[in-house]
């Protein structure tokens, strides 16, 4: 259990998903002018909390590790890989999602008996400038903590 407890790269990756998923309901509420608690829990957004954990993570197994380890460059691995697919691949999936929903909206007011479509969540992926928000994030919350 002190393993656990003391573990600074265990640490450093929960802090930056926790702060970044915090983060979300304030920045949200800056520049939509809404207050949402269940930002909380959810994906997209403003900062990206999956790039802040794995930058968290690299960083931190970085500065543990060495920069130049194994364990290092499988991390970094990892961030590129989430990065790119938060940027890329989940964007995509929500701006599918919007599409659908507008067809499904479309198709509920021409048959309104009997057809009750259910919404799909379009806040999936992120935009380049909250994935690197987030991953300054992640760097700056591994420093802090091996400081």
């Amino acid at each position: 259990m002190q393993e656990i407890i003391s573990n600074k790269i265990l640490w450093s990756v929960i802090i930056a998903l926790v702060s970044a998923q915090v983060l979300k309901v304030p920045t949200e509420w800056i520049s939509m002018g809404t207050f949402d608690r269940k930002r909380l829990r959810g994906t997209g957004g403003m900062p990206s909390s999956h790039s802040a954990s794995v930058t968290a993570l690299a960083t931190s197994i970085g500065i543990e590790r060495g920069f130049g380890s194994a364990e290092f460059t499988i991390a970094l691995v990892l961030a590129f890989v989430v990065m790119y697919d938060a940027i890329g691949i989940r964007r995509a999936a929500g701006r599918h999602a919007e599409i659908l929903n507008e067809l499904v909206q479309e198709l509920s007011d021409t048959f309104r008996d009997g057809f009750e479509p259910k919404r799909l969540r379009t806040l999936l992926g992120h935009t380049i400038p909250q994935v690197i928000f987030g991953a300054l994030l992640g760097i700056l919350i591994s420093i802090l903590l091996h400081l």
